[in-house]
């Protein structure tokens, strides 16, 4: 089995010894059972921290654990779904307490819910099913016995064209993500190789904050880009509801990896269905439970591509906020080449 690093390692230790509880653990069991052959599996279900996209992939995964058991006639008991609050700490004390209540598996989502998850159930072996890893490679996610699940890797290229397709004028596009953010790695460096190919300038702005969110846009908008291009960014997602009627108003539009930026403000992408993803990663953590490891094959969920010991979802949804869409004046007409269009509003979610 590999070994995880040392520094989350240790703080799941310090953690487990020092017994700890989390806030917002499961403290109710939920089961869904139909007929009930008896067969009882624990599951721990672990956000990140709370916002639009994980909450979407957390309810799906629930939803779709109620109807495997009402299908399969077991019993799959997963309480409320854990909130690490985007805080190492919280979630290494999360990770000691599910490992110590014996869960049959733990569906982390997103990046540090996933490393710090891994590395709780190092020892154990407990199996541990991710949801929404960009780029599991990159975090250190891959080369376990006891570790699968479903990445949401972007599509980078596809939203870059739909950006030009849309502007073809465009001269400097404003990449704009969190330097703390493992999934943003990768494609800011997609990013800056595609913007370098075509002969457009970028402009970096960063922050790991909302308040540095929102300075880093008024930073983009001082310097005039035309556009702006988000991966799959946990921290901007949490401030895309404060920062769109900036970029609307300044008439630069937002393009982002996720639906759920588009719904809160974001002017368009092209990626995963989060729902499916969430669906697809239940599917898989009864599969691991039910019939081990050793059953997964390369053609397990279906639309899934298998790498490694993961399975990318591929994004063709494009999604376009309509009212971002009249607030900035931006053109829609092109996006229909990269997918199926999807119009939505916002939502404050």
């Amino acid at each position: 089995m590999k070994k995880f690093g040392s520094m989350v390692l240790s703080a799941v230790l310090a953690a487990s010894l020092a017994g700890c509880g989390a806030s917002g653990t499961a403290s109710a069991s939920a089961s869904a059972a139909g007929t009930s052959s008896g067969k009882v599996y624990k599951v721990a279900v672990v956000k990140q921290l709370q916002h639009a996209s994980l909450d979407e992939i957390a309810n799906a995964i629930t939803a779709e654990l109620d109807a495997i058991a009402e299908k399969e006639g077991v019993t799959i008991e997963y309480g409320d779904v854990y909130d690490g609050q985007n805080d190492q700490s919280q979630l290494t004390t999360i990770g000691s307490q599910v490992v110590n209540d014996h869960v049959d598996c733990i569906i982390p989502i997103a990046t540090l819910a996933a490393q710090t998850m891994a590395a709780a159930a190092q020892d154990s072996g407990t199996p541990v099913v991710f949801a929404a890893i960009s780029d599991p490679e990159s975090a250190d996610l891959t080369g376990f016995d006891n570790v699968t699940g479903t990445s949401d890797a972007l599509d980078t290229e596809r939203i870059l064209d739909m950006m030009l397709a849309q502007n073809p004028d465009v001269k400097t596009v404003g990449l704009l993500y969190s330097t703390s953010e493992t999934n943003s790695q990768k494609p800011i460096a997609e990013a800056k190789a595609y913007l370098d190919k075509k002969g457009i300038s970028y402009v970096e702005a960063t922050g790991n904050t909302t308040d540095e969110i929102q300075t880093a846009v008024s930073n983009l908008v001082s310097q005039k880009v035309d556009a702006v291009f988000t991966p799959t960014d946990n921290v901007v997602a949490s401030a895309e509801l404060s920062i769109a009627d900036t970029l609307a108003e300044a008439k630069i539009p937002h393009y982002a990896g996720a639906d759920s930026f588009v719904r809160n403000g974001a002017f368009a992408t092209c990626g995963v269905n989060y729902t499916e993803l969430g669906k697809k990663t239940a599917d898989l953590a009864y599969q691991v439970m039910s019939q081990g490891f050793d059953s997964l094959g390369d053609d397990t969920i279906d639309g899934a591509q298998k790498t490694d010991n993961y399975y990318v979802i591929k994004g063709t949804v494009v999604t376009v906020n309509s009212e971002t869409a009249e607030k900035g004046g931006f053109n829609d007409s092109s996006f229909s080449q990269f997918g199926d269009v999807t119009e939505v509003s916002t939502t404050e979610e």
